[in-house]
């Protein structure tokens, strides 16, 4: 623990994808239904290591589970992961339980993990901000597709899902019937509306970012380069996701300029800071035919499983430390509410 610093009940609040399984309405779905939720090694791996920084940790679980043990016993910190259930807005529950509660908490506010999940909306504050961003648009129909102003190929996934949900390598398509076929896909499996955006063919990036205001700081650009695949046709895609180390391979740094990398680094810090995100945030983004780096989106509430998180990754590879990223995370939010 860092000098001059206390020890804290820290109450750690997450959705497991074991105990949602459970659940009957999520018996039937995509495969990917649960994708996003986190598993005992991750919450095992974040109570150790808030136990080794000196910390008292305790385990609240997500839902109405979080709110009884929030009630009974309120934490001095909830160290916040969950990624909630059930609504467009669902990241928020947890932090808009907390500020209701008055219960310090890490990571992003509820305005900013309800505006990242839709994508379109984080692509258009960033936007607002004269950051780059690929062309694109909503349809809820199919019927839709025809007033679309894109050139080809074309990228579709649901509006507002996380860890690679709907997209797939047949999401990357060429031409008009590809693309109904897509959109009707995504439509049916997640209830909900269609991002269609023009495909970048360039180096696709992930940044990590920890820290606060004018401290936030790049931990680390990583290139996502695909083993197999033409790098111009690549899709990180669920498929890819779950059979990552066969699939691609991650650099650090990038295998590009040092102006590229710094291009997308600052790209990536401003779109942080547009975005207004805390404590810690993972943004997405490639690279277009003219080498220019656009924002694709940003995940505030990025996974923590230290063998296979992509943050966890690119700060390993820099000598960040699973315990180093924690720490980091606990001393922004401790710094912000002055605790």
């Amino acid at each position: 623990m860092s000098a001059g610093t206390k020890s804290l009940d820290i109450g750690l609040a997450f959705d497991l994808k074991r105990e949602l399984e459970l659940r009957p309405e999520l018996a039937t779905g995509p495969d990917d239904r649960l994708e996003e939720y986190d598993s005992d090694a991750t919450v095992d791996a974040l109570c150790a290591a808030l136990s080794e920084l000196g910390h008292r940790p305790r385990r609240m679980g997500g839902g109405r589970a979080f709110v009884e043990a929030a009630l009974a016993r309120p934490p001095q910190l909830v160290f916040n992961f969950a990624e909630g259930f059930g609504t467009r807005s669902r990241e928020a529950h947890v932090p808009a339980v907390c500020e209701m509660l008055q219960i310090p908490f890490t990571h992003s506010d509820p305005l900013t993990l309800a505006a990242t999940l839709d994508k379109e909306i984080a692509k258009t504050i960033v936007a607002s901000k004269g950051l780059a961003v690929p062309r694109g648009a909503v349809v809820r129909d199919a019927r839709e597709l025809a007033r679309l102003d894109l050139g080809w190929p074309r990228i579709a996934k649901p509006l507002f899902e996380g860890s690679s949900m709907g997209v797939r390598k047949s999401s990357r398509v060429e031409d008009a019937a590809a693309l109904e076929r897509e959109v009707a896909r995504l439509s049916k499996d997640y209830g909900e509306p269609v991002l269609v955006e023009e495909f970048l063919e360039g180096c696709e990036l992930t940044v990590g970012i920890l820290g606060n205001g004018a401290k936030a700081r790049v931990i680390a650009a990583m290139e996502v380069a695909p083993k197999v695949d033409d790098p111009s046709r690549f899709v990180y895609s669920l498929e890819v996701k779950r059979d990552w180390e066969n699939q691609v391979e991650y650099h650090v740094p990038p295998r590009l300029p040092a102006e590229r990398v710094r291009a997308a680094e600052e790209l990536a810090l401003a779109a942080y800071h547009a975005l207004e995100c805390r404590d810690v945030a993972r943004v997405d983004l490639r690279f277009d035919a003219r080498g220019t780096p656009r924002f694709i989106e940003v995940n505030p509430l990025p996974g923590l499983n230290p063998r296979t998180g992509d943050l966890c990754v690119l700060a390993g590879k820099v000598g960040v430390s699973f315990t180093d990223i924690v720490r980091a995370i606990v001393d922004g939010a401790r710094e912000r509410q002055g605790l």
